[in-house]
């Protein structure tokens, strides 16, 4: 059978990320600049046009890695959401105008699922509960019926959002900031825990957790306070999930799974549970291009390409939205 290339673009948010993947399930390339704010969060129009200065660089660093030219590609596909629309609008002109010059066929990939597919590729699992936490995304997911269906997920902001935000403002920085001076903390204060049903909600525990900060509490103990809290309501959720599905995998992925507490936690949960725990590798935690490559070929194989006039970004897309046609 022939083995089929895919060039990825990767642009949601703060990364602009190139990989090349083939159909045997090789990661062949991932190239990736990171646009850095000098204060604050992302700032979604500086963030595209990072991407766009920096695109034509990054897409000719993932060729030359993977040792190709540019005719060697079969297919290019990009993330067409969920994420910040002029972001997105980037990663898309760049694919659009790559598919066009060569000729060859367009994918628009789930940036979700992306994440998913490539923490199965890398792990080797096969049906995992699915805990994707990261900084703009929070969801507990699991493939049911040809669908990867949202078992739990925030309903405010991202469980990575709350703790770079929290590290922000108590001036230690973002994650893994917020973690590592947790391990100073030798108090540990009351917060609001909120999960309702199977979802979550962190915006009052950061405003409680600001709050601590004014008051004067030690920095190391609301950052223990804050980050034991996250974890353990996206634990419990997470193990509820579990038990109701009655799987034996558990697939961490998204920036998050670089959690050292996050991961013992789990770990601790799934013991209880005799679940195999699978990590997604550091190298594919963050937002990257491999992840769009790869999950592009997957579409590409089952027949889901899209024409250049049907590959509008979709800032707001949603995982369940998706027919996952190349898996069983």
């Amino acid at each position: 059978m022939k083995r089929f290339i895919c060039l990825g673009i990767e642009s949601t948010a703060h990364t602009f990320g190139v990989g090349v993947a083939g159909s045997d399930g090789s990661i062949l390339s991932n190239a990736m600049r990171v646009y850095k704010p000098e204060k604050g969060g992302i700032h979604p129009r500086e963030a595209s046009q990072h991407h766009a200065r920096h695109a034509l660089e990054v897409v000719r660093e993932a060729l030359e890695k993977a040792r190709l030219e540019p005719s060697d590609i079969d297919v290019i596909a990009f993330s067409i959401g969920p994420g910040m629309g002029p972001c997105l609008r980037t990663g898309a002109t760049v694919a659009r105008a790559i598919a066009a010059t060569l000729g060859k066929p367009l994918v628009g990939v789930n940036h979700s699922i992306a994440h998913i597919e490539v923490g199965k590729l890398a792990t080797g699992c096969r049906d995992p509960v699915v805990l994707y936490v990261a900084g703009g995304n929070t969801l507990i997911t699991a493939l049911v019926e040809g669908r990867y269906r949202i078992l739990g997920e925030t309903l405010d902001i991202a469980a990575g959002n709350c703790l770079d935000s929290f590290g922000i403002a108590a001036g230690i920085g973002p994650m893994p900031q917020p973690e590592i001076i947790a391990r100073e903390g030798k108090r540990i204060h009351s917060l609001p825990y909120k999960v309702k049903g199977m979802d979550v909600s962190f915006s009052g525990l950061l405003t409680a957790a600001e709050r601590l900060l004014e008051e004067g509490a030690a920095v190391a103990d609301v950052a223990l306070s804050i980050t034991e809290t996250v974890y353990s309501m996206l634990v419990e959720v997470l193990e509820r999930a579990l038990a109701y599905l009655e799987k034996s995998e558990i697939l961490l992925v998204g920036g998050l799974a670089r959690s050292r507490r996050l991961v013992e936690m789990i770990r601790l949960m799934c013991e209880d549970h005799q679940a195999k725990l699978h990590i997604v590798p550091d190298e594919y935690a963050g937002d990257n291009g491999a992840m769009i490559a790869w999950t592009g070929l997957l579409y590409y194989m089952a027949g889901m390409t899209i024409s250049l006039e049907e590959s509008h970004v979709r800032p707001r897309a949603r995982i369940d939205e998706v027919d996952v046609r190349w898996s069983p």
